[in-house]
């Protein structure tokens, strides 16, 4: 294919870059403040020289316009918070007495202030902080942070464009602050908040900025008559602005529907779309709405949320028709490259092959590059590069690795009947009292238990061979150890063995499984300072040995309590993994399942009772828009059934989910057919309690009483009330107590003081029940 050159120059840009430095020194710099070895001055040099690396590194590699304002020390929707003054009561004084505690304390909390909710971006790993809106909110702006970034970006001579979170999507995206009534709607404050967006458009315009990006990914999703007229109102307001820099529309994730002609009728002077497959729709609703007349238009044609090198003749070719649909097209990823790792380059360990097939930000914003030289110059001055990309797409179609005849046979061969139990709950339910002998109110954790300094020092000395695999399984037995009698003691009814050999809840299994093949420095940010490595899903999925039976039957040794086996469900590895993308993802998960049915089974033949498979990510898949849900729901359900179906009656199977808005996803948790769910729902003030018990679920569940992504300690009192009401929901027979989620990031103090609490709660309120 050869593409003549565009009319106007193509320029390359992004929309975000990973913000924590090549060695996460963001991550070290914030914890460190958070302990007091590092300044707060200190830790602002920090992030201003992550910045300003990043920016020149994009420079560098040929971006024409870099974003400002995408860095964050925390979530990018808290800092529109702050730059909205949307500030908490709670939380006020300590703003007012220092700002970035203050901006911590809202995302972590203190022992005497609870934190803003967390829930997940989208259908990302990546978590947000939920605004608290009501109807006494007012806004103020604050464009410290938006106009300090711009102008260091200026200062280096660089071209910058500030990136924002939209007003549209910045109230969809809040909820109903604590005391205010659940059907309060944030989007009735659009027209306090636009004046707010507008003064701060005016302060980016006098810093120096040319364009401002407005992202509003929320319109991607199905949006009643009157959401659609917010966002037509919104841009006419705001587009009618005379002190203001242009403004550039974005939107990502999916395609933009019943949304497009409304920002493509706004009076701003560009948009900026997503053409990956996931929203290859907008191509034709673009051209039938006449396309952008007069606009600029910022083709994502690069995917921003996974590491495959890009098909750089489709996308060529997709670039090549838009060209006709707008003043001018630039070249972009279909998203922020918050989403993915910073530098394929540095994986030494991935075979030179694979390491063909990956692109992370570095390698992507290098994509970018050579397409928009393709498309202003025409494709003979990036000949080379189409050469090299060609060979790179056909070495992974034709590899031994993505096509394994036996792993198809055996998903080909899956029946309906593979995935059910052999007998229906009520009847599993009556066995799994009579077996495990638990009390009303049983407590439980979700599964990890504190990553010890000393743990962590023993796997980094395996790794670089200063212990021996001896030495190591000695230091991970003394954690089980420690774990196992601590829950004696605590009083808890269900034990964990604590996950001491885990280093991920998904890269542990991938790095067992073939098919899979894990990264040395592929970190991602989940939220805050948590960053963590998905593995790639590069192959067909077999798993050749048992992957957690050894460890689970020695902690269970230790014991005469039931000790939950503990794995990661099939939805969650497909999810927090870079998937495949050259076959359906339900065959993916179908793969993955099979390999967990046979782990499943091997726990339960080696005495485990209790299994539990999380499920975190379920809700977190689900699709943007209705019309595709049922499909996905169809596969992930099954696929869950076939991983768990394979055992006796009497034998309970556990899922857990965190940090979701449950409420989409009722009717599929059913369909998991679990015996029992433990969900987060301290933060959420036991929502996902109500929502359950509304939709008339059979099963049993544990809310979560214990807010575990807090520093803050639960008091007995604090958790016994979140119980009670739990209990007016879910009837006591039914009823767990648990965490929100594992405890992996907390540290024994707190672990020890807020189990003891749960502990205490859960006796207190058995205490109130009535007599049987």
């Amino acid at each position: 294919m050869t593409t003549k050159p565009a009319a106007a120059a193509a320029r390359a840009t992004v929309y975000g870059y990973p913000r924590q430095g090549p060695n996460r020194e963001l991550k070290k710099a914030i914890e460190g403040y958070w302990k007091g070895r590092v300044s707060a001055d200190a830790l602002r040099s920090t992030a201003a020289e992550l910045r300003r690396t990043n920016w020149r590194e994009l420079a560098d590699a040929g971006i024409d316009e870099v974003p400002t304002g995408d860095f964050s020390y925390y979530d990018h929707v808290l800092d529109t918070t702050v730059m909205v003054g949307a500030i908490p009561a709670r939380h006020r004084a300590t703003v007012d007495s220092d700002a970035l505690d203050g901006y911590f304390a809202m995302a972590r909390g203190t022992q005497d202030v609870a934190p803003l909710e967390m829930t997940k971006w989208f259908d990302t790993n990546y978590h947000y902080l939920v605004p608290e809106l009501g109807p006494d909110t007012v806004f103020t702006a604050d464009s410290t942070k938006q106009v300090t970034e711009l102008k260091e970006a200026l200062t280096l001579g660089l071209s910058a464009r500030p990136v924002l979170v939209g007003p549209v999507t910045y109230l969809l995206l809040s909820k109903p602050a604590p005391g205010v009534a659940a059907d309060f709607d944030p989007l009735t404050l659009l027209d306090r908040l636009l004046p707010v967006y507008a003064e701060v458009l005016a302060d980016l315009r006098a810093a120096g900025a040319e364009w401002v990006q407005l992202d509003e990914p929320a319109l991607v999703q199905d949006r009643t008559p009157a959401e659609l007229d917010a966002a037509a109102r919104t841009y006419r307001g705001l587009g009618a602005l005379t002190d203001r820099p242009k403004l550039l529309v974005a939107s990502y994730f999916d395609r933009l529907g019943d949304a497009l002609p409304v920002l493509a009728k706004a009076p701003v002077e560009g948009l900026a779309l997503d053409f990956t497959e996931a929203a290859a729709a907008n191509l034709d609703d673009l051209a039938a709405v006449g396309g952008l007349p007069g606009k600029r238009l910022v083709a994502g044609v690069v995917d921003g949320r996974n590491i495959w090198v890009n098909d750089l003749a489709k996308s060529l070719s997709t670039l090549g028709t838009l060209l006709g649909l707008a003043d001018r097209v630039d070249v972009s990823a279909s998203s922020s490259l918050l989403h993915v790792p910073i530098d394929a380059a540095l994986e030494r360990d991935v075979e030179p092959q694979i390491l063909r097939w990956l692109a992370f930000a570095r390698q992507k914003t290098a994509e970018i590059v050579t397409l928009a030289k393709g498309l202003t110059q025409g494709t003979g001055t990036i000949a080379g590069e189409l050469a090299s990309n060609r060979a790179d797409l056909a070495s992974r179609a034709n590899s031994p690795i993505t096509h394994n005849p036996a792993v198809r046979a055996r998903a080909a061969a899956v029946t309906e009947a593979d995935s059910r139990r052999s007998q229906p709950y009520g009847e599993r339910a009556a066995a799994q009292r009579a077996h495990l002998g638990l009390p009303l109110l049983p407590t439980t954790t979700i599964g990890s238990f504190p990553q010890t300094t000393e743990l962590r020092t023993a796997r980094a000395d395996l790794r670089t061979g200063r212990i021996d695999t001896a030495g190591y399984e000695e230091r991970v037995k003394a954690e089980i150890q420690e774990v196992i009698s601590f829950q004696e003691k605590t009083g808890l009814d269900v034990l964990v063995h604590g996950e001491a050999e885990r280093n991920d809840m998904v890269q542990y299994f991938a790095e067992q499984l073939t098919g899979y093949l894990a990264t040395q420095h592929g970190w991602v940010q989940s939220y805050g300072t948590r960053y963590v490595r998905p593995p790639i899903l590069a192959g067909d999925i077999t798993r050749p040995e048992p992957m957690t039976v050894r460890w689970t039957t020695y902690a269970q040794s230790l014991t005469d309590r039931p000790v939950k086996g503990m794995l990661t469900g099939p939805v969650t590895m497909l999810a927090w993994s870079f998937v495949r993308d050259d076959q359906p993802i339900g065959d993916t998960a179908s793969q993955v399942a099979l390999a967990l049915r046979d782990e499943v089974n091997d726990l339960e033949a080696a005495g485990s009772s209790v299994i539990q498979v999380d499920e975190p990510a379920l809700r977190e898949t689900l699709p943007l828009r209705a019309a595709d849900r049922p499909a996905y729901l169809d596969w992930a359900t099954e696929a869950f059934r076939l991983s768990t179906s394979g055992v006796r009656p009497d034998t309970q199977i556990h899922t857990h989910m965190c940090y979701a808005e449950f409420g989409d996803i009722v009717q599929a948790i059913d369909d998991l057919d679990a015996d029992v769910i433990s969900l987060e729902a301290a933060r959420s003030h036991m929502q996902v309690a109500r929502e359950l018990a509304a939709h008339g679920y059979p099963r049993e569940a544990g809310p979560g009483v214990y807010d575990i992504h807090s520093p803050r300690v639960p008091s007995t009192q604090e958790a016994a009330e979140l119980l009670r009401a739990g209990l007016k929901a879910i009837p006591a027979e039914r009823l767990w107590v648990n965490p929100d989620c594992g405890l992996k990031t907390r540290g024994w103090p707190e672990t020890r003081a807020s189990l003891e609490n749960l502990v205490a709660a859960a006796h207190a309120v058995r205490g109130e029940l009535p007599a049987s």
